[in-house]
């Protein structure tokens, strides 16, 4: 495991081209502004906001997807989750910089985001390759998946499920294989890899997030370890 605290586009100069295996990453996005100046009561029902979840959030697709792309080998998986408002913009970005579309996966939770124009009770992730196509380990996979959002006490503003991670890593990598995640968060990803006998490389640029995704990491790791 090789935890990096840092700017991504600094830090991942540290990783030689052509290395990773696979990327799965939850970058930082605009979120879709919720509420109505006009009505105080609705706005904060509706989870008013400025297009912002975290300090960290101005970076764009475009800006790192292109540095992502060398650092994979020849033939891999690249998973990138987002929100409607900005499903468009990745596809486009990702394809500037040299991947290839392969799906659009759906995340369906059990819980849901108030919005008056339908519910919102799912999230996207964009399926892309590098490099000639090749299937996932379980075939028989299917689009829209259903795993339980963590509820209560979460770690970080948008921290996902570890078996979600362990869903998508256990479909495109194998043991020993590498996977790379330039916005770690609170280290899910990381914790899905250890599980799952991967090695990991994470970048966060956020020092309380770094913190805690490194306990959370070296804590699955070594729970592994007594196996």
């Amino acid at each position: 495991m090789k935890l990096m605290q840092g700017d991504c586009l600094e830090r991942m100069k540290e990783i030689p081209d052509g290395t990773v295996d696979m990327v799965l990453t939850d970058p930082p996005y605009r979120v879709i502004s919720g509420g109505n100046k006009s009505n105080e009561t609705l706005s904060r029902s509706l989870g008013g906001n400025d297009g912002k979840i975290f300090k960290h959030n101005n970076i764009l697709f475009k800006d790192w997807l292109s540095v992502v792309f060398k650092k994979l080998k020849p033939r891999a998986h690249c998973y990138i989750m987002t929100n409607y408002k900005n499903l468009f913009q990745l596809q486009v970005d990702a394809l500037d910089a040299g991947f290839l579309g392969h799906n659009l996966l759906v995340w369906k939770k059990q819980n849901t985001t108030v919005n008056r124009w339908y519910m919102k009770n799912c999230e996207y992730t964009a399926f892309f390759r590098k490099g000639p196509a090749f299937k996932i380990r379980n075939s028989g996979s299917q689009t829209v998946h259903e795993f339980h959002n963590p509820c209560g006490g979460k770690l970080h503003p948008t921290e996902k499920p570890v078996d979600l991670m362990e869903f998508y890593i256990g479909n495109s990598s194998h043991e020993g294989q590498t996977v790379l995640d330039p916005f770690m968060g609170s280290g899910t990803t990381g914790v899905a890899c250890a599980n799952l006998g991967r090695d990991f490389i994470g970048i966060e640029r956020d020092d309380g997030y770094f913190n805690i995704a490194k306990e959370r990491i070296d804590g699955a790791t070594k729970q592994q370890e007594l196996f």
